[in-house]
């Protein structure tokens, strides 16, 4: 499956690392709990993994490339059957739809799963369809811009025009979805 994306655009940064702004993590740890143990299937140099551990969260941290944070092996989440842990991740753009897809195909009931996605996530058809067979339980919309760096360069990309924010699913949820704005 991974491969079958990655020849979608061959313009792309290879394997779309953008970074995550710490301000992201930290906001949606104000806002939300997780259990104890949090995958991040997507971890790179552990932008998310290493704040989730100053909250005191134990992680287990994979990515398809190894930068130098969690397991030291490539883990392609594509592959990953099974999961009871609640998920915390900033996916990669080019994919994430299918990244979130699995996640909710492979998590037990009562699985938090939260995403980080550009704002621009909840158009489109295929996404109206996705929403309305998994709703979100809440959408915490960001109202001053984050800033996740190409290649964890944030001294190169000081800011940014991308509205972002986070996508928050529990696995069994049917009720609606709440709206909410972090300043």
């Amino acid at each position: 499956m991974f491969d079958t994306l990655m020849k979608f655009d061959k313009n792309r940064e290879k394997l779309d690392f953008y970074a995550t702004d710490r301000r992201a993590i930290v906001e949606l740890l104000d806002r939300e709990k997780f259990k104890n143990t949090v995958y991040e299937p997507a971890c790179g140099e552990g932008h998310v993994g290493k704040v989730l551990e100053e909250y005191g969260y134990k992680v287990k941290a994979t990515d398809i490339c190894y930068r130098g944070y969690g397991e030291e092996k490539e883990v392609n989440f594509f592959e990953v059957m099974g999961n009871s842990l609640d998920i915390v991740t900033n996916p990669s753009y080019f994919c994430g739809g299918e990244f979130l897809k699995h996640a909710l195909d492979i998590s037990k009931k009562d699985v938090k799963i939260a995403m980080l996605f550009r704002l621009a996530f909840m158009e489109g058809q295929a996404r109206y369809e996705l929403f309305n067979k998994h709703k979100p339980k809440t959408v915490y919309v960001f109202s001053k811009r984050l800033n996740c760096a190409k290649n964890a360069e944030f001294e190169k990309y000081k800011s940014s025009a991308i509205a972002f924010a986070w996508f928050i699913w529990e696995i069994g949820y049917t009720g609606k979805t709440e709206l909410k704005w972090i300043k």
